[in-house]
């Protein structure tokens, strides 16, 4: 019989933040149950505590749907933030220059 309890996992690609600012909320919520961090995102003012957010919803409901578990022993086991394409883009500059603006994605990685 297997002693680890089941691993639940969810991946956001291609969210539309900087790696670096999604890891600062990441790194707060790791190692968390399910209901702290929630708590803590909700009272968070950055804009990835949105998209984590819903994505903790989205693999608990899955848990509830499919599983039928509890959804106050789930813990944050493991979280983390990659790189995603850079969406390039430029900006009109003086004398027919062009300044660039580069748009950063991440994919988003929670473990249950």
């Amino acid at each position: 019989m297997n002693s680890n309890p089941q691993e639940y996992k969810i991946i956001g690609k291609y969210i539309r933040i900087s790696p670096s600012k999604a890891r600062l909320v990441i790194d707060q919520i790791r190692g968390k149950t399910y209901q702290e961090a929630l708590l803590i995102l909700n009272f968070m003012p950055y804009k990835a505590c949105k998209f984590i957010i819903k994505l903790l919803n989205s693999v608990v409901s899955n848990v509830n749907n499919i599983e039928n578990q509890d959804v106050t022993k789930l813990i944050i086991k493991t979280a983390y933030v990659d790189k995603g394409p850079i969406l390039k883009r430029s900006q009109p500059r003086a004398q027919g220059r062009a300044y660039p603006i580069h748009k950063h994605t991440s994919h988003i990685t929670i473990i249950l």
